[in-house]
């Protein structure tokens, strides 16, 4: 992602060289004519994009929207509707890949019973389930919002209440979540390269949620200044992770947390791509938005087409 969203002109140049890139071709024509996929969207709810309009597919238990960031890369390669299938699910592990995921609407089907020996792109968006990252979230928010309470701008010791229930005697355990969840995302790639060997497959990583400067972050997401830091160190690792996993495995590496710096949970509500815990957009709480999801979109066609 960048500070300013690309152009038209520049995503359609980077459509171009994506199409050329992936080598996708109407079957039975010459390579000038349009793309198609078929393209598989695996992830959860950072792919789907719950409470931005419209929301649709099934189960609609998986808050998927038509404009995350699957359905708009799928237009920029002028896909037809059957030549992608969004399987992403708000709530998605590594585990409900392989096995059905049920929704307070439905029930998902194992995502990976989408992948086909005729695929031929592949976008991942998963772990920040497998680590409770959202859990982590809440439980920072609630101590925060003690913290600054009782702090009322008079030192009180650490200002990162949060990280001190989560690390000691120097064992992070939200770290050795991460770790745990590395053997997880392999075996993900190695179960996608397997059904559908001519695939070109993008580990999408996650956005920014928190500024490297928690100071001005009380008011918004309630948390202590050194617990925005914590919390953001730990995005950065879960991340970090992701990436690792991805080359190992011979796939590509869709980073969208360093173009979205700026546009954190924190920052101004005509900038942000994060929405803060009182959304002012519609989004999730502390999930992307539209802008969110155009950024992420704009992140997977540069990716691929560089």
């Amino acid at each position: 992602m960048t500070n300013h969203l690309r152009t038209g002109a520049v995503a359609v140049l980077a459509c171009g060289a994506l199409v050329a890139a992936l080598g996708l071709t109407h079957h039975g024509r010459d390579s000038g004519s349009a793309p198609v996929g078929p393209y598989v969207a695996l992830g959860d709810s950072y792919t789907a994009g719950p409470d931005i309009p419209d929301q649709n597919g099934t189960p609609l238990g998986c808050d998927r929207s038509s404009q995350n960031y699957p359905a708009l890369v799928a237009a920029a390669l002028k896909l037809q509707p059957a030549q992608i299938s969004d399987r992403s699910c708000s709530g998605a592990t590594t585990a409900d890949l392989s096995g059905q995921q049920s929704t307070g609407n439905g029930t998902n089907p194992a995502q990976f019973t989408a992948l086909t020996s005729d695929t031929r792109l592949v976008t991942l968006g998963i772990g920040g389930n497998d680590i409770g990252f959202s859990s982590l979230i809440t439980r920072c928010v609630e101590t925060g919002v003690l913290y600054n309470a009782i702090k009322l701008g008079v030192s009180i010791g650490d200002d990162a209440p949060c990280r001190a229930q989560y690390v000691s005697g120097g064992t992070d355990q939200v770290q050795q979540k991460i770790d745990a969840a590395a053997t997880r995302v392999s075996a993900a790639l190695d179960e996608i390269k397997k059904r559908s060997p001519k695939a070109r497959v993008y580990v999408v990583g996650y956005p920014a949620v928190l500024p490297s400067d928690g100071t001005d972050c009380a008011r918004s997401m309630g948390l202590a200044a050194g617990d925005v830091s914590y919390l953001r160190e730990k995005e950065q690792d879960l991340n970090s992770m992701l990436q690792r996993e991805a080359k190992a495995a011979g796939a590509g590496y869709v980073d969208t947390f360093t173009p979205s710096v700026g546009h954190d949970a924190c920052a101004a509500a005509g900038t942000r791509w994060i929405e803060p815990l009182v959304p002012s957009s519609p989004a999730a709480a502390v999930h992307p938005n539209a802008r969110g999801e155009r950024g992420m979109a704009d992140a997977v066609l540069s990716t691929v087409a560089g």
